[in-house]
């Protein structure tokens, strides 16, 4: 709808799959020049040398004034007003492109100040193309609406854009004149600066110490040996690494937190500015998806919490502690089951699991590891967690952080979920519409996790086994939904008290985040007084309004999965098309054609007896042993 400030475009191009992390620092990690090249990704088919990316980088910074001449004249004539649109697309998408290998060459190694200053400089030139196009929608808008239509229907061309014009329109009421749109496009330099601030403490400047491993070796806590150490069976290990994990955050809470309330008075501010009641309508609205769809979120789960309760009872009780505590909730409640997977493993694994998908999806999925779209082990320097990235002219890209867990397996599918909506969508539609709203992203990923899992439980007939992949599921779940809907309502009320006049401090966010933790995870988990500080870990919480809709995601993503296990060819079809929609139309129907409705409260509702349903089997399987 409105014009996008350039530091929501980085957050939406990174499409975290798994909880972004600080960079790999520790001497006893590989270099990246230790790597064999197949399992690196090649970000030389994008630029074959930085050379080539200043040169045009150059040639782009020159060019972006020209988007001037079309100001004052848009309503003079159609053909003018489809040349404007295709020049700014021509040169969103080379900004794109320079954004991308930017990002990703500073990802590889975040120590190096070379590629976060070609990325910074890159945002500032995003910056001043949304300057320089400020008077683009106030001028569409500024137009007759039907004297618009005729225009579009009389020439040849302009009907590509008749979804984008209509989403301007859409947003009447909320865009400003052209000199207070600029301004706002101004402010994108200071706004985005809270996340880059967190980005950098993140994944360049916070350390963890060091912590004493399974085998008493004293090894650099990293953020992939965070996680992989909270699935460990050793409970000293996981009460250590959480402890350290944690503290580092906590240690510097009031910056951390003055930044995060500079990011929600960011948020507040452009809600204000462009007439809206709260910041969750203005985030919501640029995907047309009703507020209330958040609201129903939260309350649906609140109302049906009991299952999450049951399970962190049932935890407990597996684990024979007298006290269960936060660094227990991801420990394997399996003995023996820390099983290590292969990456060659792990692909033959994913591909299998998602045969229901169909050659038309497997066969450019199996491309993707001979042609260098997969960064796949963790490295000195390297950008923790895992994502899909790209631009329109590029390869779907995925980073991981890959170590062998079984989680990793399922990281793997969940990311080339996302790149494959992005390789369906770039083939299929024009760039105008060659990306998905953010609303959709979590679908395509979380789509190929559920049939995973359902194939390896259809699969198992080993007891043990069948424990861990129920046990994975549950905890899925509990991630991915649960816990989601739980960051969305503690981000809706961090903002609503701002709203509300009341200071966001470290004392707040961390009260607000213990009161919420108790509330949603029930009597039976304890959490220390550190805690609260998670919400300082978090970095979606600087996407705006961006994790409820990995719960909703779920909701539909459950579904899809579902029909396309019980009906085959013709969902799969459906779902095929949805793959291929990209932004030509709105994200509440084009999930409807797909066959789930996220306007009602069903969805949810089945994401939650699947919950149940899953927890019953493992209770059966449990009672098996006697």
């Amino acid at each position: 709808m409105m014009h996008t400030p350039w530091i929501a475009v980085l957050a939406a191009l990174c499409l975290e799959g798994s909880a972004a992390s600080t960079a790999a620092s520790t001497g006893d990690l590989p270099t990246r020049d230790e790597i064999d090249p197949h399992y690196k990704w090649r970000l030389e088919d994008i630029y074959p040398t930085d050379q080539e990316w200043e040169e045009d980088f150059s040639r782009l910074e020159k060019e972006i004034p020209d988007l001037a001449r079309y100001r004052g004249r848009l309503g003079e004539d159609g053909r003018i007003l489809l040349e404007a649109l295709r020049h700014r697309d021509r040169v969103a998408e080379r900004a794109e492109k320079l954004l991308v290998y930017a990002g990703m060459r500073h990802d590889e190694d975040t120590r190096l100040d070379r590629y976060t200053s070609m990325r910074d400089r890159v945002q500032t030139l995003g910056n001043k193309m949304d300057e320089v196009l400020s008077y683009l929608e106030p001028e569409i808008l500024a137009m007759d609406p039907d004297t618009l239509w005729k225009t579009v229907d009389a020439t040849e061309g302009l009907s590509l854009y008749r979804h984008y014009l209509d989403n301007i329109l859409r947003g009447r009421a909320h865009t400003l004149g052209a000199e207070e749109e600029g301004l706002l496009a101004m402010a994108g330099n200071v706004t985005g600066a809270f996340y880059n601030v967190f980005s950098s403490f993140q994944n360049a400047d916070v350390s963890y110490g060091t912590v004493r491993d399974e085998d008493g070796n004293e090894v650099e806590l990293t953020q992939g040996r965070y996680y992989r150490f909270q699935e460990s069976s050793d409970r000293r290990l996981r009460e250590e690494s959480w402890t350290l994990f944690h503290r580092a955050y906590d240690k510097f809470g009031h910056t951390l937190a003055a930044n995060m309330a500079g990011n929600v008075k960011s948020h507040v501010f452009y809600a204000r500015a462009r007439r809206y009641d709260s910041a969750l309508e203005a985030a919501v609205d640029a995907n047309a998806i009703p507020a209330d769809v958040y609201r129903n979120l939260i309350r649906t789960v609140r109302e049906n919490i009991a299952p999450l309760h049951r399970y962190v009872a049932l935890r407990k009780k597996i684990l024979g502690v007298d006290t269960l505590e936060v660094w227990d909730m991801a420990a394997p409640l399996v003995s023996g089951s820390a099983k290590e997977y292969p990456f060659e493993e792990a692909k033959r694994i994913v591909i299998e699991g998602l045969a229901p998908l169909g050659e038309e999806y497997l066969a450019p999925f199996r491309k993707a590891f001979d042609e260098g779209w997969v960064d796949v082990y963790e490295t000195q320097g390297k950008r923790g967690g895992a994502y899909s990235w790209g631009g329109y002219d590029t390869k779907p890209y995925l980073l991981l952080n890959y170590t062998g867990t079984l989680e990793d397996v399922f990281t793997l599918a969940h990311e080339m979920g996302h790149s494959m909506h992005s390789y369906f969508t770039r083939a299929n539609q024009p760039y105008v519409y060659g990306d998905y709203p953010i609303f959709l992203a979590e679908v395509a990923s979380t789509t190929n996790e559920a049939l995973l899992i359902g194939s390896l439980l259809d699969k198992t007939t080993d007891h043990k086994e069948r424990l861990v992949l129920l046990t994975h599921y549950l905890e899925q779940i509990r991630g991915t939904f649960f816990i989601q809907v739980f960051f969305a309502d503690f981000e809706l009320r961090m903002h609503e008290n701002e709203e509300r006049g009341e200071p966001v401090t470290k004392e707040s966010l961390d009260r607000l985040y213990a009161d919420l933790y108790r509330e949603y995870f029930g009597p039976d988990l304890h959490a220390p007084p550190l805690n609260r500080a998670t919400w300082s870990r978090i970095p979606h919480f600087y996407y705006n309004f961006y994790v409820y809709q990995y719960a909703t995601s779920y909701a539909a993503a459950t579904a899809l999965a579902r029909r396309i296990r019980e009906e085959g060819e013709p969902q799969l079809r459906r779902y095929l098309a949805f793959l291929k929609s990209g932004r030509s139309d709105y994200p509440v129907p084009t999930l409807q054609r797909a066959g789930v409705d996220l306007t009602r409260p069903e969805p949810i509702l089945d994401t939650i007896e699947v919950f149940r349903r899953v927890l019953d089997l493992l209770e059966e399987e449990l009672a098996k042993e006697g």
